[in-house]
């Protein structure tokens, strides 16, 4: 698929989940911070969003990732600060909710930070080479063989330490019919 065609298709994607949930293109642009005039240009697939406003666009939509791209396995993504993406799997687990697993590749002194997911996703990090610092809320070193989980419901972000490093990371969104135990607080 050519870099156009993914684009058209990416905002066929993001159109579709906006219009399904009765969210005009407006309130789905305050929501995700960008502005209106760059959904419109996603939406027609004139432009190349970057991994951080697709996030952006999921978090209010209450999609994973996935749902944006497609499922794809072995699809690759560029993110700012260096960091690089792999989908390596994606499935939809029996309870509805869905469960995206990603390689991350560190180049050295690669940093990325990430946009909130939504309420109760939840992120796993296992380290399979050289160190990563993640920052949600709070900060921590994992080293190869190490983890941390979190759940993504705020900006958090992470580095590579020391040199290049990569990780397996594994992103569960709930099912977004029913409301999360976050949603009910509100």
């Amino acid at each position: 698929m050519s870099a156009r065609e993914t684009s058209a298709a990416v905002g066929a994607r993001i159109r579709g989940a906006r219009e399904s949930r009765g969210i005009s293109m407006s309130a789905l642009a305050r929501a995700a911070g960008i502005g209106k005039a760059t959904l419109s240009q996603l939406e027609a697939g004139e432009r190349n969003p970057t991994i951080e406003t697709l996030y952006a666009i999921c978090e209010p939509l209450q999609l994973p990732l996935s749902a944006l791209v497609g499922a794809a396995g072995g699809a690759r993504a560029a993110a700012a600060g260096g960091m690089r993406t792999v989908l390596l799997d994606l499935r939809r687990r029996a309870d509805g909710a869905t469960v995206e697993v990603f390689r991350l590749e560190f180049p050295a002194g690669a940093r990325h930070t990430s946009a909130a997911h939504g309420a109760d996703v939840t992120e796993h990090l296992v380290v399979t080479s050289g160190r990563v610092r993640v920052r949600s809320t709070s900060s921590r070193v994992v080293a190869t063989g190490e983890s941390a989980t979190w759940t993504s419901d705020r900006k958090h972000s992470y580095a590579a330490v020391g040199g290049p490093a990569e990780a397996v990371l594994v992103i569960t969104t709930p099912t977004a019919s029913e409301p999360s135990a976050a949603q009910n607080r509100r």
